[in-house]
């Protein structure tokens, strides 16, 4: 008792010192005007009289810890900590979703890894799958065989993303139960691809990536090889084995057919690796309308599962998905869940390219990689989305991942972080909520802005 009293009374005295900050009185409120109705503090300890009486702090444990992390993490010194600190304190921890049809639930955030193996090192992915699974309670992780991206860089080597979350795993056996990890089978590349010989150890000789029966059977083995598991829960097709305009187009363009693999085929090859425990769910990903009815199609025929999700490019700067595919995927209709990738434009949504190219960042040193993101329209739509998140007292990174949360058939976000800063500001956006006036704003600058980030 004497521990617990001691521990109490430390508590106490360190949220004294906490709520001593003219912030809780005055900031926090001003700067949030969602928060400035006279029953806002359900807590029953914020107000202007001063810092709360150590009896108020009874079975408020949970709440006040997570206030004095988020102060521990991020002083709050500028209105987006505030605001985040705010939220902890009213109970934003990551909520967890389910995925379509699948029956598995998973965070709202999702931990992307491209840059693994390129921009950061295996010693920098394990700081952050240690910081995102173990201490912010993210389970949902997302990878490739390709990955790391891009495949320009000297230093690529496909795989390697999965090498490094495997030996992760091989160091924390007892968190394969607990995380839900997501890999992708590359979709059609004719010419020879390393990434072929990579499903292999040793490699094989390069080859074309296809979806064929036996090259999606032989890139699951080789996936599960890396990440050193018996199982996939989410396995997803890259992108299709038919052409489509994906990657920054948008017209259909009837020349550019080509021979490709049936669905069935494809999916029968997944169905078989359900059937052997190899795999749970499978995904698509940068997929059309048409496609993904065709792939409900051929499941329905087959008497096979359907897909459970897709994973598609969406953000503030590229909002196609909201048309037809989000009705085709609705939970009223084929019941698929949205996984966004690249929900910040590559880095373009946290304005940090606004004014100029900074050193060291991805499309600095990648200058024909997603270069959409940085064209004249979308800096235009870029800097009226930073204005709408400068008055909110948050950042714009905060802002576009939010606003991604708050669609409905968006089921868990996925995040793309080469330091630790930027891991941490993007899972602290989860739980932040953006009130009516903000997501009014953004969808004014939608109608001013259409898609910017979206060609021919």
């Amino acid at each position: 008792l004497g521990v617990v009293a001691g521990l109490g009374l430390a508590l106490a005295a360190a949220v004294r010192k906490l709520y001593a900050r003219p912030l809780i009185a005055a900031d926090v409120i001003q700067s949030t005007p969602s928060l400035r109705a006279p029953t806002w503090d359900p807590l029953g300890l914020l107000n202007s009289q001063g810092p709360p009486a150590a009896e108020q702090l009874h079975g408020r444990w949970s709440l006040l810890a997570r206030l004095a992390m988020a102060w521990h993490e991020a002083p709050p010194k500028t209105a987006t900590h505030q605001r985040i600190a705010m939220a902890a304190v009213l109970g934003g921890q990551l909520k967890k979703v389910p995925i379509g049809s699948s029956g598995m639930e998973v965070t709202e955030v999702c931990l992307g890894t491209m840059t693994w193996g390129i921009q950061n090192t295996e010693e920098e992915a394990h700081e952050q799958l240690d910081y995102a699974l173990k201490e912010r309670g993210v389970n949902f992780i997302d990878i490739a065989e390709m990955y790391p991206v891009p495949s320009s860089d000297p230093r690529w080597v496909s795989g390697t993303t999965e090498a490094y979350v495997g030996t992760w795993l091989a160091k924390n056996a007892e968190w394969r139960e607990k995380v839900i990890i997501a890999t992708k089978v590359a979709g059609c590349i004719p010419a020879p691809s390393q990434i072929a010989a990579n499903r292999t150890d040793p490699p094989s000789e390069p080859a074309p990536c296809r979806l064929d029966a036996a090259s999606v059977k032989a890139a699951c083995e080789g996936s599960l090889r890396r990440l050193q598991t018996s199982y996939i829960d989410l396995y997803q097709v890259h992108w299709p084995d038919r052409y489509v305009p994906i990657f920054g187009s948008s017209e259909y363009n009837p020349d550019m057919e080509r021979e490709s693999v049936p669905i069935k085929e494809t999916l029968g090859a997944l169905w078989d690796l359900i059937k052997a425990g190899k795999i749970k769910h499978y995904g698509l990903s940068n997929e059309t309308t048409y496609g993904v009815a065709e792939w409900v199609k051929a499941a329905d025929e087959m008497g096979a599962p359907r897909p459970v999700s897709i994973q598609n490019s969406f953000s503030l700067l590229g909002r196609t998905f909201a048309t037809e595919l989000a009705e085709a995927c609705a939970p009223s209709n084929y019941n698929i869940g949205l996984l966004p990738w690249s929900p910040l434009g590559g880095g373009a949504l946290s304005g940090k390219y606004l004014d100029g190219m900074p050193e060291g960042a991805r499309f600095t040193l990648y200058e024909n990689f997603q270069s959409r993101y940085l064209g004249p329209p979308a800096t235009e739509a870029t800097k009226k989305y930073k204005a709408i998140a400068d008055k909110a007292g948050i950042s714009l990174a905060t802002l576009s991942l939010s606003w991604c949360m708050s669609r409905w058939y968006v089921a868990s976000t996925i995040i793309g972080a080469t330091t630790m800063d930027q891991l941490k500001e993007d899972i602290d956006a989860f739980t932040v909520t953006l009130t009516e006036d903000e997501l009014k704003a953004i969808d004014k600058v939608h109608m001013e802005h259409k898609d910017p980030t979206v060609g021919l």
